[in-house]
């Protein structure tokens, strides 16, 4: 396989007839079994809004280095928003070659979930005001296209449509990513993201048409580029663990060599902060498929979502981990 499905979702964006969404339920199966990854077309998420987004994002970027450090991490505390320079995140230990900024669900001071670390408000530059506005329009509009693809992934493992949006993802924990990528240096090893997986259910993608993301998909690496009016879809390590292997989290990186600056938008939708991820009761948990990548049996966790995500995200930022956890 040297290519990616792309799989139409409208069916299940629409409420359309049972059908076609048990037909599109099957196409997501065959895609969590080869891959795990996929582009979705169908979503019924506005252009519009991706460039409303694309624009103010990059006028974040093309800020001087200290304005953009107004909004820095650091001053986030415990809900680990904020913008970190290149460089500042790693990937199995490496530095990245990438910029960014993280968000999350907007909650306020008095909300008993705004005291969990990764919850909270979020920060936003007071040089471009329509980069929030932008952000909180896209959280709540990928949030609705999530749960409608969950209730796709729900069908192809025989399970209700509405098991996820009404267990797991009832309260599902929202996390986005803006990452700026510098080109990378002609025949350098320099990693815009190294090879690693993801954590939770499900990643949203939207990328420029610069392209640069590569997947594991079986038999070596392929790459993912960008396809327009499509996000690509990847499932995380919470969906391996709870389909005890069946579907697999797939290593995925990123590098730029197309010369030009490059911009991605990833949005990950995970379980509730307090869900365990016990095995589900359905055909798909009897494992089998290939190894993971990093040898690692997901299986043998124990304990909340919230507990697997910090513990990931503490490698990635570590200083900030120490202050802040």
């Amino acid at each position: 396989m040297d290519r990616l499905p792309v799989i139409d979702v409208s069916a299940l964006v629409n409420d359309g007839p049972r059908a076609r969404r048990e037909r599109t339920a099957r196409l997501i199966e065959r895609a969590c079994r080869d891959s795990g990854f996929f582009y979705i077309s169908g979503h019924g998420v506005p252009a519009s809004l991706l460039g409303r987004l694309d624009e103010a994002a990059r006028r974040f970027f093309a800020l001087p280095l200290e304005e953009k450090m107004e909004i820095s991490m650091d001053r986030a505390g415990r809900a680990w928003r904020g913008f970190f320079p290149v460089g500042g995140e790693l990937t199995s230990g490496r530095p990245d070659l990438k910029e960014g900024v993280y968000f999350g669900a907007e909650l306020p001071e008095d909300d008993p979930r705004a005291r969990l670390p990764l919850h909270g408000r979020n920060l936003f530059p007071a040089q471009v005001p329509e980069l929030g506005e932008a952000v909180l329009a896209y959280l709540g509009t990928l949030t609705g296209l999530a749960q409608s693809v969950m209730r796709g992934v729900a069908l192809s493992l025989g399970l209700a449509e509405d098991y996820f949006a009404t267990g797991y993802t009832a309260d599902p924990t929202v996390l986005f990513r803006i990452f700026h990528y510098p080109p990378a240096s002609p025949g350098s090893e320099e990693w815009g993201v190294g090879e690693h997986t993801d954590y939770g259910l499900l990643t949203l993608l939207a990328q420029d048409r610069n392209g640069g993301l590569q997947v594991h998909a079986g038999t070596g690496w392929i790459e993912a580029p960008p396809i327009p009016g499509t996000f690509v879809c990847n499932i995380g390590d919470m969906l391996d663990k709870l389909t005890g292997g069946f579907y697999r989290s797939t290593p995925h990186r990123v590098r730029n060599v197309s010369g030009r600056e490059r911009l991605s938008f990833p949005f990950f939708f995970d379980p509730g902060w307090d869900a365990e991820v016990p095995p589900l009761p359905s055909r798909g948990v009897t494992g089998g498929g290939r190894a993971r990548w990093d040898g690692q049996d997901l299986r043998a966790f124990t304990g909340t979502y919230g507990e697997y995500l910090l513990g990931k995200v503490s490698k990635v930022f570590p200083q900030l981990g120490e202050d802040v956890l």
